[in-house]
């Protein structure tokens, strides 16, 4: 292992310094903080690779839009689109608002086709004619002409018009088939009869449409006309004057001219002849901005930009009439220009450098700032409030409200909840654990008072915000979780604001929990919404442009479809796969299929035909795009249903086949992979036949430098060779070579992927084929100068004789084998050395007694590295030890085990740990195998040397040190002297702060081979004493040990002395009694029953104290108790003790609670379910709801315990004239 993951695993240097301030106490379940939360932040601090403390602020923790890939930051150009219309509600049919959208609306804000030139072609089919109904692009009535030169529309928005006819345009004046009735409603009729807005593919009445969105910006040409389009005699009109042709020195742009800052193409936001997309507001309204670089900037740029006019506005020159006006006419004389002066002229302007708004440009690196520069720049926000957390710089945009609210008594109903909306939401995400809690609960709570509107229009926008960090994202997604299951359904106008914000979580890279809280939140929209509404609102969505907004949303329809069931989501499956619109929409419909298949695994069997005859067309697709996803759809769906469902592909192999034989490129690799996972399925005379037929593709295959193709043909020929109809003689004669000829170069060990596809593939074949044949082929490349290449090979032979052995290796082999592995050994000087020393140690331990030849060679070897300047082979020749001192026993060298014993003790001294504990660990190996008694050197010498390593701090130095100590407590306790052990008692209490539970759970079980060695009392006192530490953890890992204590020593050892110290009134001290009898208690078993009386009136104090967590506590202890003396006599103890149990029943604390319906329910286990129904049925019928509900959950769990035995003890009902209740099984008693 490298130095750099030592530090991950071990926390070394920085990083383990850094822990001291953290807190080492054990999570109780009321203190419990996010785990998510923490895994993410400290396997950030470890990556980090030890260089910064992880308990520094916030901002020295990384946010998450610097970890996003480019892939990954195209999520920013997805925006929250307006409010949809639930058309579930029972006001469906009333006029939608202006702000909300319907799916048909979406498709205008998809941005043009970027990934081929097929628009014209999409109209065309859109527009095709049918014979007697008339185009919506013919119009005859006249229309008036616009000041900017084009026809003037009464309609905004409108596309895809033109006034003058185009080579699109049809002869036959008919309608498209979106065109309403001439006389009817005109605009989109919703659910009803009720005028709506225009749509986009209505005609507008009495005016000419307006242009195409592909038209060239608005200037001298003919109001219409497209430079592609000519007039009768094949003459270009002569192109009217326009007003923007007098700007001083500025030359007009011609028709082509369209300015490149938007990249060659009319700016799509002007959809109409007069720009009014944009509220009719000019140009100056946005500060000289186009409505396009408006829409791609950022606040921050806007705000520049705005500052920057606004000065340029104010030191303009002024005019000749404003000077007029502010002096006097007589007095002053105009100073002529000097000659040199020359005027910023706006077509200087224009012809100047172009400065891009948001381009890429040199910027300087941001550099992390100190703790005191970060304490400087943040702002004072105590008028917030005393219980308000800190908002930092990046917060301001969307909290900056804050700082200038108004007073409550002046705002309005809207405005208060706004503002307390954004209080919560800040203490959520900037908040200390309490603040955090209560934020969340009051949003939760009161979700439906403050409103889905009002309260996604906050959260929304933050999540979208590059500068979260994982934590922040965490709560905030948690919240919205919460806030889900209190809408419910009314989110449905939310839906596709709230995907635009989960969606990306879905393929986020290299971090579960952020997929698994995607897929969470996901799936509980879904629930809440529908399907109905899932569908409406995603759908348009499957048939986008850009392959980013398809790859999310085919991920959330499989979340969907796993969440409300595979059926539910086939029809509209079926009908998108076969959709004759856009491809984008089959391809979409593969993907789902595809996720769907990833997501849920096995599930898919049962709707396995459906889904496979659904994508089936899609092989036969003219777009080789779409016959890849169905490809690898079919792939997807064979590997989960493995090894069943063949039947349902019998429709798809034969053009899989074909395919695959035809086709080259990226479709090929879908195909094969496609047939390589289908194969494994078959009956195995088919699999012999496909296989066969398929193997000379993947030869011919094998030679292609494309390393994808290289990955699939290597996965392909592992699935073949695993099936049962594929005979060794064939793998031995037709894939062997031609796969050791092309796969076992050098390159291969270059690209990590296809080096470990590589070795997998290899050891399947090996057991096809044996494991000599395998080693014999690659034996020799163990001696190749690439380091590289060596490493894989060790690997794969170690793979390799880990599953099949050495027993067919015969002796040449087996020597060419040690030679070639020990070389492999000396020459290894990468830090990534762990796999060649694991395949080393497997190698030998494989060969057993074959081995004692060489072990005078493989010992020398170690001792020359122990004494190596680098640690890390020092390290790795130590850790050779402790893995093959086992078979250096077994060949009956103990004589090689003591030397290696005595060296490895000189070697105590190291000073780095991470050698210091492969030091330990190989002494502690010597230890086991050759017995305490032949220990070279003796123990009495050996454990002194090990006692000051205990205050060592590294986790892999304790772990290792106190496991050796432990198994001499426990097997040589006399070797060393009472005082000896008293000190290591000393050291032990320091090693149960440690954060890995295995060195705690080391400690406490080396405190009872200790406490057997030298008698309980002196290490009881050690332990009692430390029951008065302030840290949880400490106390929590002493009770446990004064428990194995008792274990060990008898429980009349230790019992007086914990009554004893009970009597200490100090709150930590009597908690940790009584949680050392729990742990006591449910270790000794049925041995309790001797001690159960003696304890009975300790308890009795317990359970009456005023203290909520004493009483717990205390209920923990009882219930121990009775489950280790149930049918053993105690039940008059047991009653009594639940007697005091039972009035907790009413506590409010969830803790609490927990253990006392758990004490009950042991007690019902020793006393038998009558006597707790007794107690149950006198508050089952009580008239407080809240008694009820406390009894009805009692008598739930006594039902599901014991159903049958409560037989007896129900009442026995008089018979009355229509029923007989009487039966004689209830009058049976045993």
């Amino acid at each position: 292992m490298s130095r750099k993951d030592d530090a991950k695993v071990y926390m070394t240097g920085k990083v383990a310094e850094s822990r001291e301030g953290f807190n080492k106490e054990i999570i109780d379940e009321e203190e419990e903080e996010d785990e998510v939360t923490k895994r993410g932040f400290f396997k950030e601090a470890l990556e980090a690779g030890g260089e910064e403390d992880p308990s520094v602020g916030v901002r020295s923790r990384k946010k998450i839009g610097d970890k996003e890939s480019e892939y990954m930051k195209r999520r920013y150009d997805r925006t929250l689109s307006p409010t949809r219309k639930d058309v579930f509600t029972e006001d469906a049919a009333a006029p939608e608002p202006a702000t909300k959208k319907s799916r048909w609306d979406t498709t205008e804000d998809q941005p043009a086709n970027e990934e081929g030139s097929n628009t014209p072609q999409r109209v065309a089919k859109w527009d095709t004619p049918t014979p007697g109904k008339k185009s919506r692009f013919d119009t005859a009535t006249p229309t008036r002409k616009s000041k900017w030169g084009a026809p003037a529309t009464p309609q905004t928005g409108t596309r895809f018009t033109d006034a003058t006819p185009t080579r699109w345009d049809n002869d036959a004046p008919t309608p498209g088939r979106w065109d309403a009735d001439a006389d009817a409603t005109p605009g989109r009729t919703g659910f009803g009869e009720t005028p709506t807005r225009a749509d986009i593919w209505d005609a507008t009445p009495g005016a000419t449409p307006s242009q195409r969105d592909w038209d060239p910006t608005p200037s001298r040409a003919t109001p219409g006309a497209m430079k592609w389009d000519s007039v009768e005699g094949g003459a270009m009109p002569t192109p009217k004057k326009s007003k923007w042709d007098d700007a001083v020195g500025v030359e007009t742009p011609g028709m082509a001219a369209t300015p490149a800052a938007f990249g060659g193409a009319t700016p799509s936001g002007f959809t109409g002849a007069t720009p009014a997309g944009y509220m009719g507001a000019t140009p100056a309204a946005f500060h000289g901005m186009t409505p396009q670089q408006l829409a791609a900037t950022n606040p921050e740029l806007y705000a520049q930009h705005k500052f920057a006019s606004e000065i340029e506005m104010r030191n303009r020159p002024l005019s000749d009439a404003e000077l007029d006006d502010i002096l006097p006419a007589e007095g002053y004389k105009i100073v002529p220009f000097p000659d040199s002066y020359k005027p910023i002229t706006p077509a200087r302007k224009y012809t100047s450098a172009p400065t891009p708004l948001h381009g890429a440009g040199f910027t300087i690196p941001e550099t992390q700032p100190t703790e005191a520069q970060d304490a400087a720049h943040r702002v004072d926000v105590t008028d917030l409030g005393p219980d308000m957390p800190e908002m930092k710089p990046e917060d301001f945009q969307h909290f900056s409200a804050l700082l200038n609210q108004k007073p409550e008594n002046e705002m309005t109903k809207q405005e208060f909840k706004e503002i307390w909306i954004m209080k919560l939401l800040l203490k959520v995400k900037n908040g200390d654990p309490q603040q955090r809690k209560a934020g969340m609960k009051l949003l939760t709570e009161k979700a439906r008072w403050f409103g889905a509107q009002m309260l996604f229009d906050q959260i929304l926008p933050l999540m979208m915000s590059p500068n979260l960090e994982d934590q922040e994202r965490h709560l905030l997604v948690k919240l919205i979780g919460r806030i889900l299951f209190k809408l419910d359904d009314l989110v449905r106008p939310y839906v596709h604001k709230i995907l635009v914000v989960i969606e990306p979580m879905l393929i986020v890279e290299d971090d579960y929990y952020a997929k698994a809280e995607g897929r969470e939140i996901i799936s509980n929209l879904a629930k809440a919404a529908g399907m109905p509404t899932m569908i409406q609102t995603m759908s348009p969505d499957i048939e986008n442009v850009d392959d980013y907004v398809r790859n999310v949303t085919a991920r959330a329809f499989a979340v969907v479809a796993s969440a409300l069931g595979i059926p539910s989501i086939l029809p509209f499956l079926k009908a998108v796969c076969r959709a004759k619109k856009s491809w984008y929409a089959r391809h979409t419909g593969v993907k789902i299929v595809q996720q769907i298949a990833i997501l849920m695994g096995c599930g898919v069997l049962p709707h396995m035909k459906s889904l496979v005859d659904i994508i089936a067309e899609g092989l036969y697709d003219e777009q080789s795009k779409v016959k890849t996803a169905t490809a690898l759809a079919l792939a997807a769906l064979a590997e989960a249903a493995a090894p069943y469902g063949i039947e349902a592909f019998d429709s798809v192999i034969k053009p899989l086949w074909t395919g695959s034989q035809e086709l080259r490129g990226k479709p090929l690799e879908a195909y094969l992979k496609a047939i390589g996972f289908i194969i494994p399925l078959m009956e195995k005379e088919y699999a012999e036949h496909y296989t066969n037929g398929i193997m000379n593709k993947l030869i011919e295959e094998m030679k292609t430098p494309n390393d994808v193709m290289k990955k699939i043909v290597l996965k392909v020929i592992k699935q073949c060779v695993a099936t049962d109809g594929v005979q060794r003689e064939f793998v031995r004669t037709n894939i062997s070579p031609h796969f050791f000829k092309n796969f076992w170069v050098k390159r291969m060990a270059l690209d990590r992927r296809n080096y470990e596809q590589l070795v997998e593939t290899t050891v399947e074949i090996a057991n096809k084929v044996g494991a000599s044949e395998i080693v014999e082929k690659i034996v020799e490349d163990l001696k190749d100068e690439n380091e590289a290449y060596r490493r894989m090979v060790v690997e794969t032979i170690s793979k390799v004789v880990d599953a099949l052995g050495t027993v067919d290796i015969d002796s040449d082999l087996e020597e060419r084998l040690v030679n070639g592995v020990i070389y492999a050994f000396q020459e290894e000087t990468s830090e990534d050395s762990e796999v060649v020393l694991t395949g080393f140690a497997t190698i030998i331990n494989s060969l057993g007694t074959r081995m004692k030849p060489y072990l005078r060679q493989v010992t020398g070897i170690i001792k020359w590295r122990l004494n190596n300047k680098t640690p890390k082979i020092r390290q790795y020749a130590a850790d050779l030890v402790s893995k093959i001192c086992r078979v250096i026993k077994d060949c009956d060298e103990e004589l090689i085990l003591g030397n290696l014993g005595v060296v490895l003790y000189e070697y105590l001294g190291e000073e780095y740990p991470e050698v210091l504990g492969s030091i330990i660990a190989g002494l502690k190996g010597i230890v086991n195998v050759i017995g305490m008694s032949r220990m070279t050197p003796p123990i009495k010498d050996l454990l002194p040397h090990l006692t000051p390593i205990l205050k060592n701090r590294h986790e892999k130095v304790q772990e290792n040190c106190i496991d050796l100590v432990g198994r001499i407590a426990d097997r040589a306790p006399k070797s060393v002297p009472a005082r000896e052990w008293t000190r290591i008692c000393f050291e032990l209490l320091e090693l149960l702060k440690a954060h890995k539970k295995a060195i705690r759970r080391a400690a406490v079980n080396t405190f009872g081979y200790i406490a057997k060695a030298i008698g309980p009392s002196d290490v009881l006192s050690t332990l009692l004493s430390n029951l008065k530490v302030q840290e949880r953890q400490q106390r929590v890992c002493t009770t446990i040990a004064i428990a194995i204590v008792a274990e060990t020593c008898a429980p009349f050892t230790v019992i007086p002395s914990l009554m004893n110290e009970y009597r200490v009134p100090e709150r930590n001290v009597q908690n940790g009694v009584l949680k050392a009898f729990s742990f006591m208690f449910e270790y000794i078993g049925e041995m309790g029953s001797d001690y159960c009386y003696a304890v009975v009136p300790l308890l009795e104090d317990a359970l009456t104290d005023r203290d909520v967590i004493h009483r717990q506590i205390a209920c923990n202890v009882v219930k121990h108790m009775a489950l280790g003396v149930s049918g053993l006599g105690c039940e008059d103890a047991i009653t009594h003790l639940l007697n005091l149990v039972w009035p907790n029943v009413f506590e409010t604390a969830p803790h609490t609670i927990n253990s006392c319906v758990e004490a009950i329910e042991a007690c019902r286990v020793c006393l038998g379910p009558n006597v707790i129904l007794a107690y149950a049925l006198q508050g089952l019928f009580h008239p407080s709801r809240k008694v009820r509900e406390v009894y009805w959950k009692i008598y739930n769990n006594i039902y599901i315990g014991c159903q049958d035995a409560l037989v007896p003890s129900y009442p026995m009902l008089p018979d009355d004239m229509a029923n007989n209740y009487w039966r004689s099984e209830l009058e049976t008693f045993i």
